[in-house]
């Protein structure tokens, strides 16, 4: 990729044609009852269908796929809320390259039993993301082991960004996009690729309230730490790295705005997305339709959401039911 450090629209398109062997092209459904209800033609787009049930497996596949010989033998490592852990696991299966893949106490069980199923080796350190980031760098100096970052890095960016290309030949008169947003690298790809092809488009990203390192640090003008709390929404939380090299700086850029969602906002959606569509999205997978649904928006945009993944721990999201219907 390039040596600066901006992504470039060949990077995405390069990325698309090396991750074609290993990531289909994913649908995008119109979603009737939502559109109905929210007044605007709303599509979903279905990252779920993707092996490893999240749009994760671009990035990953993306970023491993360009590995030396010496790196693949040597093995990779990375740091994750479930998602890309349980992507670098299935491409590393794939690849035969050994794996450890190092998550906090606050990744639910069923994203585990799953890292499990993928035969990575799994370690468990911390009370947060970045408690499982800095194990991934002692296994780098001690191990030598490649880190496959989740987010702020060029090819995971680039990767992610492929969407953006499926999107517009699927839908060329889309009008908004709407992104969930944890680290960024989703919404970087996405919005920096659209923004060079149809500068038009909307990019709305969206996370949880009380809980979004890039919506704080985006407030705050640089990357800050904020403490991660319970949400069912787990997908969502993480840092975005104090020494952020690219995300913070193309969220700034290229996302038009950001809508804050309470739990409520989030369980009501996933309660949509499986009772009215017939979709099984986790909490951040149903953060976009959650967006939807809080701002009633009748502005009948052509509207692409992502729905990001469906690695969903069913106990969890019943105990969030109940508590909404207490």
């Amino acid at each position: 990729m390039n040596s600066n450090h901006e992504v470039a629209l060949s990077d995405i398109r390069l990325a698309q044609e090396r991750i074609s062997k290993l990531v289909a092209k994913t649908p995008l459904l119109k979603a009737p009852v939502l559109s109905e209800h929210a007044g605007m033609d709303a599509y979903l787009k279905l990252e779920t269908i993707n092996e490893v049930g999240s749009f994760k497996i671009r990035g990953a596949a993306n970023k491993m796929l360009q590995l030396t010989e010496a790196q693949r033998r040597q093995g990779v490592t990375t740091y994750s809320t479930g998602n890309h852990g349980m992507a670098v696991s299935f491409i590393a299966r794939k690849l035969s390259i050994p794996a450890v893949i190092c998550i906090s106490n606050r990744v639910p069980q069923a994203k585990i039993a799953a890292l499990q199923r993928l035969g990575a080796r799994i370690e468990i350190v911390g009370d947060g993301q970045d408690d499982a980031a800095r194990r991934c760098q002692q296994l780098q100096e001690q191990d030598g082991l490649t880190i496959i970052p989740p987010f702020d890095d060029r090819d995971i960016i680039a990767g992610q960004g492929t969407i953006a290309l499926e999107l517009l030949d699927d839908l060329p008169e889309l009008e908004e996009v709407i992104i969930p947003v944890s680290g960024g690298g989703l919404i970087a790809g996405i919005g920096f690729t659209l923004k060079q092809l149809k500068p038009d488009v909307l990019v709305t990203g969206v996370s949880i309230e009380g809980a979004s390192a890039m919506y704080e640090s985006l407030k705050e003008g640089q990357p800050i730490d904020l403490p991660e709390k319970k949400t069912v929404a787990d997908s969502l939380l993480g840092g975005i790295n104090l020494d952020n090299l690219y995300t913070f700086t193309m969220v700034q850029q290229y996302m038009d705005r950001l809508i804050l969602l309470s739990e409520r906002n989030i369980v009501r959606a996933m309660t949509f997305l499986l009772e009215q569509e017939r979709i099984v999205a986790e909490g951040a997978g149903a953060a976009g339709v959650a967006a939807v649904l809080k701002e009633r928006s009748a502005r009948k945009k052509s509207t692409a959401i992502m729905v990001t993944g469906n690695n969903l721990d069913w106990q969890q999201f019943r105990k969030a039911r109940e508590g909404e219907q207490e």
